[in-house]
This record gives structure tokens, C-alpha cells and sequence, in this order.
């Protein structure tokens, strides 16, 4: 099993025109982003657009990933969902499709208790031999995974680490004791605008957003903070601080999207719900790549 640590894509799902998966510019971003020095490839997560392809895409978008990598990187698979049974069954296609890991959001729409958050997740975890990722996104979920349900399920042998979307430091602080204490539990930022914050704090890396556009550079931040040259990453972190706002600026990957169409990597499709980036948006973003010389 590859390590996992630093910079981790919430890869995009590229989309054609007429709304299938666009499997020549999945491979092109896989082979960019390991050129470019990614640490590993998160597919169909929150950003590869997971609520809206059906179960056979989201499989087939996980071995297409999973092949085309060859192991140059670790591939972290989004598995989560509402209903267990559901996340316990992607998993278990994402196990046997050759994914490293595991992502599993919290169970969005239920409003599930602490108690009902540990039993899901202890039932996937004794359901599937694979190494598992929390994921806490609030913001998305209606449902909050506290710090204290993770340090009972970070005891479970295949739960091994945590993506945290919540900008609190002292969520985070209180999420790496855990870790310290358990050298096998790894944490990582969800959190784009305060990921550097995170590193400081003990994370061992970031699931990003903003990799998809400046892959390269949030890869050399994530490096210098394991090397203790805070000062290069917090120089390098700072020249990023817009273009993160402006990834959020609508839903998530609305902006993302629209970036890496207007960058030439792929076309210009988002599915429904979903649609095209508002026009009162777009000059301050092709302003932003401009300025970062995406374009």
C-alpha cells in the first residue's frame, strides 16, 4: 500500500458536451497531474461530481482511474453515501477494482446522531477490507462528525485517516491529538482558503480543490511544510489566496469546472443540477489565471 500524504486531487470528472464522461481528458488530467507532482488522485468525490453519475459510471470512472495511474499514485475512491449499504457496496467494487483507499463522506440528507455516524461507519469498515477516509463536510451534509466519534472509530484497524472541511483550527488541533496518538490515523485538510493552517497544526496533507487548477503548486507548498520551510509555503500559499475564494465563489465544482475549460484541459459540461458558471463571475476569474499565467 502507497503512503498517502501531501497534495490529493478531488479530481474533476470531464464531462463531453453531451454529458458523458470524457475519458481522453480523464487520462490527459491523471498524466498532468502526476507530471506536475501530485501525491494522489481522490476520484468521483464531492468534485468529481459523485451525486449525479449513476452507480455504473462512478464504477467505471474508478477503474478507468485505477488502470490509467498503474500505481504511479496512490487513488483514493469517493464512496460515500446516505444509505450504508450503498457506500458499503461501492466500496467493496472500488476494493476489487484495485482502489488504495476509500473516501466516505457522512450521510447527507439522513441527519444521522453521533450514535448512527459510528454504527455507519463501523459497518462498512467491518464490511470491507480496505483502508477507509472519513470525510466531514458539514456545509454539504447537514451532518457533523465531532471529534470524539472519530477518536472511536479511529480504534477500527480500516479506518485510517479523516478529510476535515471544517475552518476550525481548533477542530483541527483536536483532530491530530487523535492522530498523534494513533500513528496509523492520518488527517487531512478539505479546506482550500486554510490548508497551510492545517499542515502547521499537524495535517498530513490536503484533499484540494485548487490542485485541479495549480497542481504543481500545492504540491511544493504541501513540501515544503514536511521539510519545516514555512516560509516558502506561506510565500507561495499567499499568491493563491484569491483564486481559492474564487473556487467557491459558487457550488462546488461550478468554478473549477469553468477554470479548467477556460485552461484548455477539458470541455465546458456540468451536470444538472448543476449548470455554467454566472457570467458576473467570469471576468474576476479569467482576471485571477491571467495573473497566475493559467492561460
Amino acid at each position: 500500500m502507497q503512503a498517502l500524504q501531501g497534495s490529493l486531487v478531488a479530481l474533476v470528472t470531464p464531462l463531453t458536451k453531451s454529458g458523458g464522461v470524457d475519458y481522453q481528458s480523464l487520462k490527459r488530467l491523471i498524466d498532468w497531474h502526476i507530471e506536475q507532482g501530485t501525491d494522489g488522485i481522490v476520484s468521483v468525490g464531492t468534485t468529481g461530481e459523485s451525486a449525479t453519475l449513476n452507480v455504473n459510471e462512478h464504477i467505471d470512472v474508478i477503474e478507468f482511474t485505477v488502470n490509467h495511474v498503474n500505481k504511479r499514485v496512490p487513488v483514493v475512491a469517493g464512496t460515500g453515501a446516505n444509505s450504508t449499504q450503498e457506500a458499503i457496496d461501492l466500496s467493496e467494487e472500488s476494493r476489487l477494482k484495485g482502489a488504495d483507499y476509500v473516501l466516505l463522506v457522512t450521510p447527507y440528507y439522513n441527519k444521522p446522531n453521533q450514535k448512527g455516524l459510528i454504527a455507519h461507519y463501523e459497518k462498512i469498515a467491518n464490511s470491507v477490507e480496505i483502508n477507509q477516509i472519513l470525510y466531514n463536510v458539514p456545509s454539504r451534509t447537514a451532518c457533523d462528525l465531532l471529534p470524539e466519534s472519530v477518536k472511536v472509530l479511529s480504534h477500527h484497524n480500516n479506518i485510517v485517516g479523516i478529510k476535515e472541511a471544517v475552518d476550525n483550527m481548533d477542530r483541527i488541533k483536536a483532530l491530530t491529538h487523535i492522530s498523534k496518538n494513533n500513528d496509523n490515523f492520518l488527517v487531512f485538510s478539505g479546506d482550500d482558503p486554510t490548508f497551510m493552517n492545517s499542515l502547521n497544526h499537524g495535517a498530513h496533507g490536503v484533499i484540494s480543490v485548487a490542485a485541479n487548477v495549480i497542481p504543481k503548486s500545492i504540491s511544493e507548498i504541501c513540501a515544503f511544510m514536511r521539510k519545516n520551510n514555512k516560509d516558502e509555503a506561506r510565500l507561495l500559499n499567499e499568491i493563491n489566496n484569491n483564486l481559492y475564494n474564487l473556487l467557491f465563489v459558487e457550488s462546488n465544482p461550478i468554478p473549477v469546472k469553468w477554470m479548467l475549460y477556460k485552461m484548455g484541459l477539458i470541455e465546458n459540461s456540468i451536470r444538472l443540477p448543476l449548470v455554467e458558471l454566472d457570467e458576473t463571475f467570469h471576468e474576476k476569474i479569467l482576471s485571477e489565471l491571467e495573473r497566475l499565467k493559467l492561460l
